[in-house]
């Protein structure tokens, strides 16, 4: 069997696993850090901004179950592409929305998507999440992996209290409520 990577920063790490994790032909996904410059950066040290590092989730994947431009549309349902600065409550360099790709495909599949999604006229601000080559990422602590299931309660009321889910229902209405 054949997999992949795919890594995409979308605010916080906690929300972006879920999605992802429930779809076939996923293998992993993991939180954890990328784009700085510290080796093995703490939480604590990129939530401080000094490092450079965004929170991210690397997800391994069989490109023959799940191929990645499915993976591309989970990613834009989940943040809001229009926000450079962060993604909802949070905000800051290290809740930058980014597609981190791998190969020239991916990058030119990441491309192709973002002008798709910016032509559809689903959003009336520009998107502008950047696509950039991936870096060392870095595993986030193991309290941080799958966070959703480990903490239900506190991930619910996060997601919900940070403008994420609404977010998510206002926008993509007509894909979740078929």
């Amino acid at each position: 069997m054949k997999v992949e990577k795919a890594t995409f920063a979308g605010g916080c790490f906690w929300c972006m696993v879920k999605p992802f994790d429930e779809q076939p032909g996923i293998e992993k996904v993991i939180s954890g850090y990328i784009g700085g410059t510290k080796e093995n950066p703490t939480y604590e040290e990129v939530c401080s901004g000094t490092t450079g590092h965004t929170e991210a989730i690397q997800i391994t994947f069989n490109p023959e179950v799940f191929p990645y431009e499915r993976l591309l549309d989970v990613y834009w349902q989940q943040i809001d592409p229009t926000d450079a600065n962060g993604q909802f409550f949070d905000r800051g360099v290290s809740y930058k929305p980014a597609i981190y790709y791998h190969d020239e495909n991916q990058r030119q599949t990441a491309l192709k998507s973002k002008k798709q999604l910016q032509e559809s006229g689903r959003f009336q601000k520009p998107i502008v999440v950047e696509i950039i080559p991936a870096t060392t990422f870095y595993p986030a602590e193991d309290y941080h992996q799958h966070y959703y299931k480990k903490n239900a309660l506190h991930y619910n009321a996060y997601n919900e209290g940070s403008g994420r889910a609404s977010f998510i229902r206002k926008h993509w209405s007509d894909i979740y409520e078929k």
